[in-house]
């Protein structure tokens, strides 16, 4: 016991007065500051220097790579590998560089904003390219954001099979991607694709047409994204795409060809699992 303790007690006893214990408690911690406005630009012509670019929206494992190297085929379509520009921010780090942003109209978003369009005009304006096209498949879960960023973006919504993306990610991976881990990751892209899908008028087109009728699908795109038609886009491997990296999109054997191969077959509605059925109906899988 130490002295004052000690002193406390003989006083207690002499006065009859018990001394209330005091514990230490550390101050509470300061709130977090409120997120930042997620807002459009203030003057488009000036606080960006993109036009029109295009957001492919799509699960991963869904053919968004080889979709991506046929569009970068096209003379006017620059499709380079993932960029995931929703991981780029900014951190404004003192009192006076905040106050100096407030002053100059920015908030923190704003100027996130600034620096992704700055990063894809840049990729666009290497390829001499008019337009650039990001299939990042982690973008569907920042479509709000990105269509606020660019309110002129435009949006191509690539489907698959959910059982077969699923079964291809889990393939990726055995041994750390078990099926039913599978399911639960790739189920959160797929709905946050369809809800995309539900808030844009974008050109839905699925992995399966595009290995079984790519001409045809790539025709419609085309037209979608008023661009002509070229012959050349189906023969991609005979245009520069860059490495296929793990990471930053597909890095296997099938892409590596450089021509469409086929996709694998559709799987028996009793091979879908439970969780996938709600997906597959809404995208028109299961069937009559």
């Amino acid at each position: 016991m130490g002295w004052k303790s000690k002193v406390n007690v003989a006083l207690e006893e002499a006065t009859g007065y018990r001394f209330k214990k005091t514990t230490s408690r550390q101050p509470p911690a300061p709130a977090p500051p409120p997120a930042p406005e997620i807002r459009p630009p203030a003057d488009p012509a000036v606080d960006r220097l993109l036009t029109a670019p295009v957001f492919v929206l799509s699960p991963p494992r869904s053919g968004s790579t080889l979709l991506r190297v046929l569009l970068n085929s096209h003379s006017q379509l620059h499709a380079p590998h993932e960029m995931h520009i929703r991981r780029l921010t900014v951190n404004l780090t003192t009192d006076p560089v905040q106050q100096a942003m407030e002053a100059l109209g920015h908030n923190q978003s704003d100027i996130e904003h600034i620096l992704w369009d700055r990063m894809l005009h840049r990729e666009l304006a290497r390829s001499g390219k008019p337009f650039i096209v990001d299939k990042t498949p982690s973008n569907s879960f920042a479509w709000k954001r990105i269509a606020t960023c660019w309110p002129d973006a435009r949006f191509i919504f690539l489907l698959r099979h959910p059982a077969s993306i699923a079964r291809s990610w889990h393939e990726g991976d055995p041994a750390e991607r078990p099926m039913e881990e599978a399911v639960r990751h790739t189920v959160r892209f797929m709905r946050a694709v369809e809800d995309a899908r539900k808030a844009f008028d974008g050109l839905t087109v699925t992995y399966e047409d595009l290995t079984q009728s790519p001409e045809e699908t790539l025709r419609r795109i085309c037209g979608f994204l008023d661009v002509p038609w070229e012959p050349g886009m189906l023969s991609y491997g005979e245009h520069e795409h860059g490495g296929f990296v793990k990471g930053i999109g597909d890095w296997k054997e099938k892409i590596r060809t450089g021509s469409v191969q086929p996709g694998r077959p559709l799987p028996r509605p009793d091979e879908v699992p439970q969780d996938l059925l709600p997906i597959c109906e809404a995208w028109g899988y299961l069937g009559d």
